[in-house]
């Protein structure tokens, strides 16, 4: 892989540094429910947990991405990374549940500048084969971290449920040294922009049109898709604690399963089976197997039987999500940024909402979360056999750009 060779250095510091971020995020995942039960709370809080992340993710990643337009790409990395290591500082020395939620928030707030801060650090000097490359690099970087973050926090949480984060604190610090002291800064004084309002803005009209129009039903399967796998994210690692007594380092290999799957489903199977069945196919395939999923899971009396439930679960997803985005993005009739806006934003609705949800309905039962996920998901699966047709084609835009040529 050729990126000239200043280029791949950087690109290999941004992918360590968002390895990092990422380790960060899955160290707490078999953590978090440990901490619930030793400071006396319950799902309610465990849901408020994770969607207050979330939320604070929704609400300031545009931020950042806007301001590193405008001061450049490397301030907000570092404020990303620092950011980032004084949140894991904070959860290590967390011992009442207010503090819990305040190194939560931050940690949405100030860690949302690296994934989007990073890639645009690769767009801003490569060509179109180029800029693939280092996103690939990149992409990657986050998903070895989501593998790794899990196992690192379940063994290390074995003697102490603190040094994981302590751990994740001094990494962030070895990143912060590499981006302040080796990488430049990649886009000059000169090419920043200090009006980002002259872009162009997204209006309520684009809204209405995407909700009415050919992917209305595609834009309402994302927010089923988001919300019952959020549901399934924030609940599973109490559900394990509270039924099975799992110790943090089982639970850290669930999580190692969660993150394998989606690496092997979204780099190996996707393009094949997506070129021999279509997106559509796969969209429906996929959502009758997450909402089976969800109720082996339920059903589930031993640590494989939840092992193999929870892999099934996660690969339906992981083909799901890369065919929904590029059915939603084939077939709109608007721009493709506004389009794919519109789109994260459903994503990330579901990522507020869904682990409230499942917080409220496990304080009523355990089971109730993944007998929810499984009627949520059946529900997705009518949509896509009422509302979405194989044969649909993209509507043209009033003014279109230059296109590629027509294919019947």
């Amino acid at each position: 892989m050729n990126l000239g060779s200043n280029n791949t250095r950087n690109i290999y510091i941004l992918g360590f540094t968002l390895l990092v971020v990422m380790v960060g995020y899955g160290i707490i995942i078999p953590i978090l429910p440990f901490y619930i039960e030793a400071m006396g709370a319950s799902g309610i809080e465990l849901g408020l947990l994770t969607s207050i992340s979330a939320l604070m993710q929704f609400i300031f990643a545009p931020v950042w991405g806007t301001l590193s337009d405008r001061y450049g790409r490397k301030p907000i990395l570092l404020v990303g990374v620092v950011g980032y290591g004084v949140t894991m500082l904070l959860f290590g020395l967390a011992n009442q549940l207010w503090m819990l939620f305040v190194a939560r928030a931050l940690n949405g707030i100030l860690s949302s500048a690296t994934m989007p801060t990073a890639m645009a650090y690769v767009a801003d000097h490569s060509s179109a084969n180029r800029c693939s490359a280092g996103m690939g690099i990149l992409g990657a970087a986050a998903g070895l971290g989501i593998v790794l973050g899990p196992a690192l926090g379940g063994i290390l949480a074995t003697d102490s449920l603190s040094l994981p984060f302590f751990v994740a604190t001094g990494l962030c610090l070895l990143a912060l040294l590499l981006v302040w002291l080796v990488l430049p800064e990649s886009q000059p004084a000169e090419a920043r922009n200090p009006q980002p309002q002259a872009q162009k803005k997204f209006r309520l009209t684009d809204l209405s049109k995407v909700l009415v129009g050919p992917i209305g039903s595609l834009m309402l399967l994302t927010l089923v898709v988001s919300l019952g796998m959020a549901s399934f994210q924030g609940i599973l690692g109490l559900y394990a604690l509270d039924k099975f007594g799992y110790t943090t380092e089982q639970i850290g290999v669930i999580w190692m399963i969660v993150g394998a799957v989606t690496i092997v489903a979204q780099g190996v199977l996707t393009g094949p089976l997506t070129s021999r069945l279509g997106e559509v196919i796969i969209i429906r395939i996929s959502l009758i197997t997450t909402a089976v999923a969800f109720g082996m899971i339920l059903l589930a009396g031993d640590y494989l039987s939840l092992l193999l439930s929870t892999a099934l679960l996660v690969l339906g997803v992981a083909l799901l999500g890369p065919a929904l985005n590029a059915l939603i993005s084939n077939r709109t009739n608007l721009e493709q940024g506004i389009t794919l806006g519109i789109s994260n934003s459903a994503t990330s609705l579901g990522r507020i909402l869904g682990p409230l949800w499942a917080g409220f309905i496990y304080e009523v039962n355990i089971g109730f979360p993944f007998l929810s996920g499984a009627i949520i998901l059946l529900g997705g699966f009518l949509i896509s056999m009422l509302a979405i047709s194989p044969q649909s084609q993209p509507v043209p835009l009033a003014k279109p750009p230059l296109m590629k040529e027509n294919r019947t």
